[in-house]
Parts: structure tokens; C-alpha cells; sequence
């Protein structure tokens, strides 16, 4: 693993203890779930491009910009009127400059399916704030995976669980996971290859076929044009994930709008 997300987990793990498990986290899973799956479905009904799109102010290498709850909850709107699906909130404060309350108030204001980004170690993470979705990944919890699937399916939360490689792949499948993001991005190099997916969208279709299991594709990572859109789509992901791309657009609206409409 890189050393980056080596440190990420090590500012996650002291942000852990920081969190208080009190009530004011007791009833935030009562919130009805918004169902990812239709919006995909029908997304992709409507020929349309079913995109995740991220409210993402920071990378680790990179800041984008300032994006307080108000803003998040702005950008979010644009994204959603330009037709993305679902909306993915970064909510790692130290190396993306995310936070729980641009979750908070992003969910609060737009309609779509929330996701919540985050490196996710501890299930009190999971009590945090209320989302539709939480990513889960697979390097990082290893044999743990399969606990916190079954943890935020018991929250009323839909794992999204991220692999890069086939043993990965293999250990995701074990899991009742109905969504399976494939990262182009290598988190021992940081280096992207879009190719990933076309490596590992095959493996996932073929298990779905012997097994009767019908999981969600979600690439990750890389996604900058219309040209990536398509070839991703043509490797068989059912819907994108894209932060870097548009969030550095001067125009938040038109980019999604772009991306969503690739296809046409």
C-alpha cells in the first residue's frame, strides 16, 4: 500500500477515537434509503450515462477548492439538474478536506442517492451520519470485508465495496454485496489504468452468470471524457464515478451534463 494511504489510515484511526457514540447517533439509519439501483436502471433505460458524481474539494496531491457545507450543497444541485444519479460526498477532512457536514447537508437537500467517501476502519463510522450508500474498501478491511458489508446492510446502508486486482475481486464476491466498484486507480502505485475494468468487468459478469447474482459495476478513478466514458461503459461498468474531472470544471452543470450525455 502507498505510503499516502498508509498515512490517510493512520489520520483515520485518530479521527476514530475522536468519535463520541452517543445518541445523538441512535436513529439516523430510520431514514428511508434511496435506491441506487433504480436510478441506474433507469438511467441507463433512458440512454443515458449513469454517472456518481463527487463532491470532491482535495485530492492528496491536489486542492481543487474551498467547499464549505453551502457550496457542497450548491454543487450538488447542479450536478443533480445536469442528470447524475447519485452524488458521492468526500468526507475525509485531512487529505480531501471533506467533512460530515457537507454529508449532512447534501442529503438534506437534493433527492438522489448519497454516497459517503471516506476510508471506512470502524463501524461507529457508520453512525456518524446518515447516507444511501457507503464505500467500503477492500484493501484496507481485507478479511474484515465481509463483517462490515454485513454491518451497514444491517444499518439500511448499501455498500458500495472497491477492488483493484482479482483477489480482491474474489474476496468481494464472498460478501452479500449488490455493488462492486472497480478502482483504475492502483493504491500501492496511485497510478490509473483504465484497463483495470475491462479486466475485472468480465469476472464479475461471468460470476453473475454461474451464480444468479446480478451486482452493480461502478468504475472508479480516471474518468475525464467522453471518450473515457465510452470505453468504460463498452467494458461492461454499469454506471461511473467521477470527482476529479468535474469538480475542477469551471462549470459544474455543463461537465456532468457532458459526461452524463456521452453516449448520445
Amino acid at each position: 500500500m502507498h505510503q499516502v494511504i498508509g498515512k490517510i489510515i493512520d489520520s483515520t484511526e485518530k479521527r476514530v477515537k475522536d468519535i463520541e457514540n452517543t445518541s445523538t447517533y441512535s436513529d439516523i439509519h430510520n431514514t428511508h434509503k434511496r435506491d441506487i439501483g433504480y436510478a441506474i436502471y433507469k438511467a441507463k433505460k433512458d440512454s443515458i450515462v449513469p454517472v456518481i458524481a463527487e463532491i470532491k474539494p482535495a485530492s492528496p496531491s491536489t486542492f481543487y477548492k474551498d467547499i464549505p457545507p453551502q457550496k457542497a450543497v450548491s454543487i450538488a444541485k447542479e450536478m443533480e439538474k445536469a442528470g447524475a444519479v447519485a452524488i458521492s460526498v468526500l468526507t475525509e477532512p485531512e487529505y480531501f478536506h471533506g467533512s460530515i457536514d457537507n454529508l449532512k447537508f447534501v442529503r438534506n437537500e437534493i433527492e438522489l442517492p448519497v454516497l459517503r467517501k471516506d476510508f471506512i476502519i470502524d463501524g461507529i463510522q457508520m453512525d456518524e451520519a446518515h447516507s444511501d450508500l457507503i464505500l467500503l474498501i477492500a484493501s484496507i478491511l481485507g478479511d474484515r470485508l465481509d463483517e462490515f458489508v454485513s454491518l451497514a446492510q444491517s444499518k439500511g446502508l448499501e455498500p458500495l465495496v472497491e477492488v483493484h486486482n482479482k483477489n480482491e475481486l474474489e474476496n468481494a464476491l464472498r460478501t452479500r454485496t449488490n455493488i462492486i466498484g472497480v478502482n483504475n486507480r492502483n493504491l500501492d502505485t496511485l497510478e490509473i489504468n483504465l484497463q483495470i475494468t475491462s479486466e475485472l468487468a468480465p469476472l464479475i459478469k461471468q460470476y453473475d452468470s454461474e451464480n444468479g447474482t446480478n451486482h452493480i459495476i461502478v468504475s472508479e478513478s480516471g474518468i475525464h471524457t467522453t471518450d473515457d466514458v465510452k470505453r468504460l461503459i463498452q467494458y461492461g461498468a454499469d454506471a461511473l464515478l467521477i470527482g476529479t474531472s468535474i469538480i475542477k470544471s469551471d462549470d459544474i452543470y455543463s461537465k456532468t451534463k457532458e459526461l452524463v450525455e456521452a453516449l448520445k
